[in-house]
């Protein structure tokens, strides 16, 4: 089951995946929730947290720096330097 649970952590935009794992993290901090409970929505928070990592790393790959004229007008784009 917590596989499948994963599993769908991998589909989530990023919005959703960050709302949802600010709900966990509430409920944690609360600490009103059963100790079995919270072992299952806190490894769904980690799944949660590895998902918005990829997609950062994801958006970041994309990110382009735009280039300007002598005029200081863009004039295109190019890739970002990664330092």
């Amino acid at each position: 089951m917590a596989d499948t649970n994963h599993a769908d952590v991998k589909k989530l935009p990023f919005e959703r995946a960050t709302d949802e794992l600010e709900s966990i993290v509430k409920r944690l901090e609360e600490g009103k929730v059963p100790l079995e409970e919270s072992v299952a929505i806190y490894e769904r928070g980690e799944a949660l947290k590895r998902r918005c990592e990829e997609l950062l790393r994801q958006a970041e790959a994309r990110v382009e720096k735009i280039t300007l004229d002598a005029s200081g007008k863009p004039s295109g784009t190019e890739p970002l330097d990664v330092a």
